[in-house]
């Protein structure tokens, strides 16, 4: 159903009432949207009358916003954010369209970019668009085309493709184990023990797959593995990472494996895009590479093994 044309605000509008209410006051906003301030004051009272609420309280030459401006406000941001996102998109757009796609940080700075350009090459017309996010998000509100997402297939209102399972290794730095002697599994408990905000459990799982039930002491907390993984190499503890994100510090001796043998992660790597993307010529094409992509990466480690 369409939306009444008089709840439609013109932007103008909707720029200055959001300027207002991130700046604070009519005088900020105008300068914050190169406007004079009676400018500012005049597209709010317009924007008002359109709506038919009373958005601030008039305080002496100050505007207080109410409970329901300030709710508004957070979806305007939203509106205003995501027009702007697709504004880009059209024009970094070309002949074959565009794929805005959100990665996990470490995933795509280690895994995925060197092999974009096979994308790229394969595929010349098509524009890939990046940005990093650590959580599942709505795809509505966040304008994504697609993700690449850690976890279970269980993303609200998406179809997704597994790419890959994970493995868990328990690395530090040589000197750290040479002043660190590991002769066993329980060894580690005393240890600083790194981790991963969004992965509580991976150190008990790790201990509990090696028969150790203790509780697990902890070290520092990180948000990404790329900061992990520059900790454990100054030494600093035993990080628990993924087999495939340490394997270039393993094979140039700036990491050591502590203890023990891989361990199956509680969850895998998965490409997921919301339905309304299903049929996204960028999308089909993406998805296609990198199933292709995975599926030759698997037969290199088979033949490899």
């Amino acid at each position: 159903m369409a939306t009444p044309r008089r709840l439609l605000p013109s932007v103008s509008l909707l720029m200055a009432f959001e300027s207002v209410i991130r700046t604070g006051s009519t005088m900020a906003a105008a300068h914050d949207l190169n406007l004079t301030q009676g400018a500012v004051s005049r597209l709010v009272q317009n924007l008002e009358a359109q709506l038919g609420v009373q958005l601030f309280r008039r305080e002496g030459r100050r505007l207080v916003p109410t409970d329901k401006a300030m709710a508004y406000a957070r979806d305007v941001a939203k509106a205003m954010d995501l027009i702007s996102r697709a504004s880009m998109r059209v024009r970094a757009a070309t002949g074959g369209g565009t794929l805005a796609l959100s990665i996990l940080p470490t995933f795509g700075t280690r895994w995925l970019a060197p092999r974009l350009p096979r994308f790229l090459t394969a595929h010349p017309g098509i524009t890939i668009n990046l940005g990093t996010r650590l959580r599942p998000f709505d795809f509505a509100e966040e304008g994504f085309d697609a993700a690449i997402h850690f976890g279970a297939d269980t993303w609200p209102d998406a179809g997704f493709a597994k790419l890959f399972d994970e493995k868990m290794v328990a690395c530090a730095a040589p000197g750290f184990l040479a002043s660190h002697p590991i002769r066993s599994a329980a060894d580690l408990v005393g240890l600083p023990l790194l981790q991963l905000e969004t992965r509580p459990n991976a150190w008990a799982g790790w201990f509990a797959h090696h028969g150790v039930t203790t509780a697990v002491p902890l070290g520092m907390l990180f948000d990404q593995f790329a900061p992990m993984i520059q900790s454990a190499i100054y030494g600093m503890g035993v990080a628990l990472l993924p087999e495939f994100l340490a394997k270039a510090e393993l094979a140039d001796g700036r990491l050591a494996l502590a203890w023990g043998v891989p361990v199956p992660s509680q969850g895998s790597y998965y490409l997921v895009w919301p339905h309304s993307a299903e049929s996204h010529p960028p999308l089909i094409a993406f998805r296609q590479w990198l199933q292709a992509e995975v599926a030759g990466g698997l037969t290199e480690e088979l033949l490899a093994w």
